[in-house]
């Protein structure tokens, strides 16, 4: 692990990380089992059939909004903080970073802007806690949530719609919306997954997004004297196997993108059907949606892997620190 690695957030922020990538699976499981239920048949009967597909989709749902309404609240209590509702508001410096980015995938410059550099080798200090990309992806994830929650309650209170509106042509487009949001979501986690879970730096798993900055040091073994090497990137070595698993997830990646998309088109309509009622999938349309399962299913399993490594690296840590505090005593060290 160099510093690359560590974490850059808070405690709170690590687990309402992990809160919320758990709570959009399930959101995401169920509403594509509801949405594509011949082709996951399978996912409906996991979920034991319609009914609890639904009673899950529902009290996933809720979990959102509480998750949401407690986020809010404290990110306006620590306004004054490093994670606070002002460090994830976009700056001047985060527009000269795009048009700085622009012009150097252009070639008309030589080097990144300082405040887009995340993964250049710069020392800590150099690099910003969110760059415009991350800015942008909270942004865009923000206002996705906040429609899917509202559109969501109005589907499910389809009543509220129909008397206000007196047409259920209404409650049709509002489905239709929140399938919208789901597929334009669905496809942002997908490419969340490969950017973070296989980037040559942090595969398999990027542990800052895990690991409070708190409980990480600042370097494992001795501190560089050249602040250019600050973040350890020339000691970072490629394993093994990262290229065939990046080159599978890439593939498996956009199959499921685009089969997602297919298949909410080719159901007559877009993203769902106009009388609701969906066909028979076809064997393509079948394989390549379970794809985009797998692929979702892979982005569970990395963040429930990533919690499984902060244990242990935290259980690690405090045997370390008992080990250190029983040899400053004038004890003598034990293997456990």
């Amino acid at each position: 692990m160099t510093s690359l690695d560590h974490g850059k957030f808070s405690r709170v922020t690590t687990v309402f990380h992990s809160l919320l990538a758990l709570t959009v699976f399930l959101l995401f499981f169920t509403g594509y089992a509801v949405a594509f239920n011949a082709e996951l048949w399978w996912l409906v009967e996991l979920m034991g059939g319609n009914s609890g597909v639904l009673a899950v989709h529902r009290i996933a749902g809720f979990a959102l909004i509480f998750l949401t309404a407690f986020w809010v609240f404290y990110m306006l209590l620590r306004m004054g903080g490093s994670v606070g509702l002002m460090a994830v508001l976009p700056t001047p410096d985060d527009v000269a970073a795009f048009v700085q980015d622009l012009k150097f995938a252009a070639g008309m410059v030589d080097e990144r802007h300082p405040s887009a550099r995340q993964f250049a080798g710069y020392s800590a200090d150099e690099i910003p806690l969110l760059s415009y990309v991350g800015k942008g992806v909270i942004a865009i994830f923000t206002v996705e949530l906040i429609l899917l929650m509202i559109s969501g309650l109005l589907i499910w209170q389809k009543t509220w719609l129909i008397d206000f509106y007196n047409s259920q042509s209404v409650v049709v487009a509002f489905v239709g919306f929140h399938g919208l949001l789901g597929v334009i979501m669905m496809m942002g986690v997908m490419f969340h997954t490969f950017e973070h879970g296989f980037h040559p730096a942090f595969y398999p798993v990027e542990m800052k997004a895990f690991l409070p900055k708190s409980d990480t040091p600042d370097f494992h073994g001795e501190a560089p004297s050249d602040a250019e090497s600050a973040t350890g990137i020339e000691r970072l070595q490629l394993k093994p196997s990262w290229a065939w698993v990046t080159n599978v997830m890439g593939i498996l990646t956009v199959i499921g993108i685009v089969s997602m998309l297919v298949a909410s088109m080719e159901y007559g309509g877009y993203p769902i059907s106009e009388t609701l009622v969906f066909g028979e999938g076809s064997l393509l349309r079948t394989v390549g949606v379970n794809i985009g399962i797998l692929v979702l299913f892979i982005g569970l399993f990395l963040s429930m892997y990533g919690n499984v490594l902060r244990a242990r690296y935290m259980r690690q840590r405090t045997q370390e620190d008992r080990r250190g505090a029983a040899a400053t005593d004038g004890g003598m060290e034990t293997d456990d």
